[in-house]
């Protein structure tokens, strides 16, 4: 019976069908077929008495914002300003596609329909929070995409991790651990090498 099996997938394989592999499922959302938003809707939700706005505040308004301005009122709140270049720019396309993927999954709450809050429920946005360090980062992974190798569009995640370390243990939770995008930054290691260490079977995509 095994000589039967081995012979027919020869057969196959000889014929040019590819009978080890099933097809890839097509995505709904991929870099092909879905353009960069110009904008996103982000939920404002009210301050603590800190001064902060509440993770767990209501929503008070939702406010629309060009979507490069928000990526760069995000990336200075959730990277260090004064980090190498390279982890900027990792942190950049984190912050990018993390939004890009929720834009195209709104949600409702109490009435209000939006993309993001401007929370570490979502990301950290605080208006005109930009820096020029930051907003150079933005900028430079302005015409890129790091997806799915089908294309699809899918939220990067990160989370803090600990100074002066690789973090592998995000590795295998496909999360960017932020101190370790600048671990590796200071070990010569650059923006796409970055997100290669922490997210498994994606890839860079080239967009308009």
């Amino acid at each position: 019976m095994n000589k039967f099996i081995l012979g027919g997938l020869s057969a196959l394989v000889f014929l040019g069908f590819t009978a080890l592999h099933a097809p890839e499922a097509r995505a709904e959302h991929t870099v092909d077929n879905t353009p960069l938003p110009s904008t996103i809707r982000v939920a404002i939700r009210s301050e603590n008495p800190s001064g902060e706005s509440d993770p767990r505040g209501r929503i008070v308004w939702v406010q629309t914002v060009p979507f490069e301005e928000y990526c760069q009122d995000v990336l200075p709140n959730e990277w260090v300003p004064s980090w190498h270049v390279e982890a900027l720019k990792a942190g950049a396309m984190a912050v990018k596609m993390f939004a890009w993927y929720h834009h195209l999954h709104p949600v409702t709450i109490d009435g209000f329909t939006f993309d993001v809050d401007n929370t570490v429920n979502f990301q950290s946005f605080r208006y005109w929070s930009r820096q020029p360090e930051t907003n150079a980062a933005v900028q430079a992974v302005r015409n890129a995409a790091y997806v799915k190798p089908n294309g699809e569009i899918i939220e990067l995640n990160y989370r803090a991790g600990y100074r002066n370390s690789p973090n592998w243990q995000y590795r295998n939770a496909q999360k960017m651990a932020q101190w370790g995008s600048q671990y590796w930054a200071e070990r010569g290691r650059n923006w796409v090498q970055i997100l290669q260490f922490y997210y498994m079977d994606r890839t860079l995509r080239w967009i308009r």
